[in-house]
Protein backbone atom coordinates (compact mmCIF):
# COMPACT_ATOMS: atom_id res chain seq x y z
CA UNK A 1 0.00 0.00 0.00
CA UNK A 2 1.17 3.48 -0.79
CA UNK A 3 1.20 6.02 2.03
CA UNK A 4 2.07 9.61 1.25
CA UNK A 5 1.98 11.78 4.32
CA UNK A 6 4.65 14.20 3.17
CA UNK A 7 4.60 15.38 -0.44
CA UNK A 8 7.98 17.05 -0.65
CA UNK A 9 11.22 15.35 0.33
CA UNK A 10 13.87 17.77 -0.95
CA UNK A 11 15.81 14.78 -2.31
CA UNK A 12 15.14 15.88 -5.88
CA UNK A 13 16.53 19.37 -5.43
CA UNK A 14 19.75 18.21 -7.08
CA UNK A 15 17.91 17.24 -10.28
CA UNK A 16 17.66 13.54 -9.50
CA UNK A 17 14.74 11.32 -8.58
CA UNK A 18 14.38 7.90 -7.00
CA UNK A 19 13.27 4.70 -8.70
CA UNK A 20 11.46 1.80 -7.09
CA UNK A 21 14.70 -0.14 -6.59
CA UNK A 22 16.18 2.75 -4.59
CA UNK A 23 18.53 3.94 -7.32
CA UNK A 24 18.56 7.59 -8.34
CA UNK A 25 18.58 8.93 -11.88
CA UNK A 26 18.58 12.36 -13.46
CA UNK A 27 15.15 13.86 -13.94
CA UNK A 28 16.18 14.33 -17.58
CA UNK A 29 16.83 10.61 -18.13
CA UNK A 30 14.94 8.66 -20.79
CA UNK A 31 13.29 6.59 -18.05
CA UNK A 32 11.91 9.63 -16.23
CA UNK A 33 10.86 11.20 -19.54
CA UNK A 34 8.86 8.04 -20.33
CA UNK A 35 7.30 7.97 -16.86
CA UNK A 36 6.39 11.65 -17.19
CA UNK A 37 4.81 11.15 -20.61
CA UNK A 38 2.78 8.23 -19.24
CA UNK A 39 1.61 10.54 -16.44
CA UNK A 40 0.63 13.20 -19.00
CA UNK A 41 -1.33 10.63 -20.97
CA UNK A 42 -3.05 9.45 -17.80
CA UNK A 43 -4.07 13.03 -17.02
CA UNK A 44 -5.44 13.48 -20.54
CA UNK A 45 -7.44 10.26 -20.14
CA UNK A 46 -8.84 11.69 -16.91
CA UNK A 47 -9.93 14.78 -18.82
CA UNK A 48 -11.63 12.58 -21.40
CA UNK A 49 -13.42 10.63 -18.65
CA UNK A 50 -14.56 13.91 -17.06
CA UNK A 51 -16.54 14.73 -20.22
CA UNK A 52 -19.09 12.10 -19.12
CA UNK A 53 -18.09 10.68 -15.72
CA UNK A 54 -21.16 8.45 -15.49
CA UNK A 55 -21.25 7.61 -19.19
CA UNK A 56 -20.93 4.21 -20.79
CA UNK A 57 -17.15 4.48 -21.30
CA UNK A 58 -16.13 6.09 -18.01
CA UNK A 59 -15.49 2.78 -16.23
CA UNK A 60 -13.18 1.64 -19.02
CA UNK A 61 -11.28 4.94 -18.90
CA UNK A 62 -10.92 4.71 -15.12
CA UNK A 63 -9.65 1.14 -15.51
CA UNK A 64 -7.10 2.36 -18.06
CA UNK A 65 -6.03 5.15 -15.70
CA UNK A 66 -5.32 2.52 -13.06
CA UNK A 67 -3.34 0.51 -15.63
CA UNK A 68 -1.39 3.66 -16.47
CA UNK A 69 -0.25 3.83 -12.84
CA UNK A 70 0.80 0.19 -13.18
CA UNK A 71 2.71 1.17 -16.32
CA UNK A 72 4.45 4.03 -14.52
CA UNK A 73 5.43 1.66 -11.69
CA UNK A 74 6.70 -0.85 -14.24
CA UNK A 75 8.85 1.79 -15.92
CA UNK A 76 10.09 2.99 -12.52
CA UNK A 77 11.40 -0.50 -11.76
CA UNK A 78 14.42 -1.19 -13.98
CA UNK A 79 15.23 -4.79 -14.88
CA UNK A 80 18.75 -4.79 -16.27
CA UNK A 81 18.64 -8.59 -16.43
CA UNK A 82 15.50 -8.50 -18.61
CA UNK A 83 13.38 -10.29 -15.99
CA UNK A 84 9.98 -8.64 -16.22
CA UNK A 85 8.08 -11.17 -14.15
CA UNK A 86 5.68 -9.53 -11.72
CA UNK A 87 5.80 -10.39 -8.03
CA UNK A 88 4.37 -9.15 -4.77
CA UNK A 89 7.18 -6.62 -4.67
CA UNK A 90 7.42 -5.75 -8.39
CA UNK A 91 4.46 -4.38 -10.32
CA UNK A 92 4.53 -5.09 -14.05
CA UNK A 93 2.12 -4.71 -16.94
CA UNK A 94 1.02 -8.24 -17.84
CA UNK A 95 -0.29 -9.65 -21.14
CA UNK A 96 -3.83 -9.87 -19.71
CA UNK A 97 -3.94 -6.05 -19.52
CA UNK A 98 -2.98 -5.81 -23.20
CA UNK A 99 -5.54 -8.47 -24.10
CA UNK A 100 -8.26 -6.54 -22.26
CA UNK A 101 -7.45 -3.45 -24.33
CA UNK A 102 -7.58 -5.50 -27.54
CA UNK A 103 -11.01 -6.92 -26.62
CA UNK A 104 -12.21 -3.41 -25.75
CA UNK A 105 -11.00 -2.09 -29.12
CA UNK A 106 -12.72 -4.93 -30.95
CA UNK A 107 -15.94 -4.38 -29.01
CA UNK A 108 -16.04 -0.65 -29.75
CA UNK A 109 -15.07 -1.13 -33.37
CA UNK A 110 -18.00 -3.49 -34.08
CA UNK A 111 -20.46 -0.57 -34.16
CA UNK A 112 -18.33 1.56 -36.49
CA UNK A 113 -18.42 1.78 -40.24
CA UNK A 114 -14.99 1.34 -41.82
CA UNK A 115 -13.11 4.56 -42.42
CA UNK A 116 -13.06 5.99 -45.93
CA UNK A 117 -10.91 8.96 -44.95
CA UNK A 118 -8.76 10.07 -42.08
CA UNK A 119 -10.70 11.98 -39.45
CA UNK A 120 -9.77 15.28 -37.88
CA UNK A 121 -9.33 15.22 -34.11
CA UNK A 122 -12.61 16.82 -33.15
CA UNK A 123 -16.35 16.51 -33.35
CA UNK A 124 -18.12 16.35 -30.01
CA UNK A 125 -16.43 17.60 -26.85
CA UNK A 126 -16.05 14.03 -25.61
CA UNK A 127 -14.46 12.97 -28.90
CA UNK A 128 -12.13 15.98 -28.95
CA UNK A 129 -10.97 15.26 -25.39
CA UNK A 130 -10.43 11.62 -26.33
CA UNK A 131 -8.39 12.63 -29.38
CA UNK A 132 -6.19 14.79 -27.11
CA UNK A 133 -5.71 11.74 -24.88
CA UNK A 134 -4.87 9.66 -27.98
CA UNK A 135 -2.25 12.13 -29.18
CA UNK A 136 -0.79 12.31 -25.67
CA UNK A 137 -0.68 8.51 -25.49
CA UNK A 138 1.23 8.47 -28.80
CA UNK A 139 3.76 10.87 -27.27
CA UNK A 140 4.09 8.56 -24.27
CA UNK A 141 4.59 5.62 -26.61
CA UNK A 142 7.43 7.41 -28.40
CA UNK A 143 9.10 8.09 -25.04
CA UNK A 144 8.74 4.46 -23.93
CA UNK A 145 10.11 3.25 -27.27
CA UNK A 146 13.08 5.62 -26.92
CA UNK A 147 13.74 4.19 -23.46
CA UNK A 148 13.48 0.64 -24.84
CA UNK A 149 16.11 1.47 -27.44
CA UNK A 150 18.53 2.33 -24.63
CA UNK A 151 17.53 0.00 -21.76
CA UNK A 152 15.41 -3.12 -21.30
CA UNK A 153 11.67 -2.43 -21.09
CA UNK A 154 8.91 -4.92 -20.37
CA UNK A 155 7.52 -6.11 -23.75
CA UNK A 156 3.99 -6.11 -22.31
CA UNK A 157 4.44 -2.45 -21.34
CA UNK A 158 5.41 -1.62 -24.92
CA UNK A 159 2.39 -3.50 -26.26
CA UNK A 160 0.06 -1.82 -23.77
CA UNK A 161 1.09 1.73 -24.64
CA UNK A 162 0.86 0.88 -28.35
CA UNK A 163 -2.69 -0.49 -28.02
CA UNK A 164 -3.78 2.42 -25.87
CA UNK A 165 -3.76 5.00 -28.66
CA UNK A 166 -5.70 2.58 -30.87
CA UNK A 167 -8.32 2.21 -28.15
CA UNK A 168 -8.59 5.97 -27.73
CA UNK A 169 -8.91 6.52 -31.48
CA UNK A 170 -11.78 4.04 -31.73
CA UNK A 171 -13.41 5.48 -28.60
CA UNK A 172 -13.24 9.00 -30.07
CA UNK A 173 -15.12 7.73 -33.12
CA UNK A 174 -17.71 6.10 -30.86
CA UNK A 175 -18.08 9.43 -29.02
CA UNK A 176 -18.84 11.01 -32.39
CA UNK A 177 -22.14 9.14 -32.73
CA UNK A 178 -20.39 5.93 -33.77
CA UNK A 179 -18.48 7.79 -36.44
CA UNK A 180 -21.47 9.60 -37.97
CA UNK A 181 -20.22 12.92 -36.59
CA UNK A 182 -16.55 12.36 -37.38
CA UNK A 183 -14.99 15.34 -39.11
CA UNK A 184 -13.47 13.93 -42.27
CA UNK A 185 -10.14 15.12 -43.62
CA UNK A 186 -10.45 16.49 -47.14
CA UNK A 187 -6.93 16.43 -48.63
CA UNK A 188 -5.98 19.74 -50.19
CA UNK A 189 -9.39 21.29 -49.49
CA UNK A 190 -7.97 24.75 -48.79
CA UNK A 191 -5.46 25.13 -51.59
Amino acid sequence: MVKLNKIYTRTGDDGSTGLVDGSRVAKTSLRIEAIGKVDEANSAIGLAAAADPQGPHAAALYRIQNDMFDLGADLATPAADGDFAPSEMVLRIVPAQVEWLERAIDGLNEALEPLTSFVLPGGSEAAARTHVARATARSAERAVVALAAAEPVNPAALAYINRLSDYLFVLARVCNANGADDVRWVPGANR
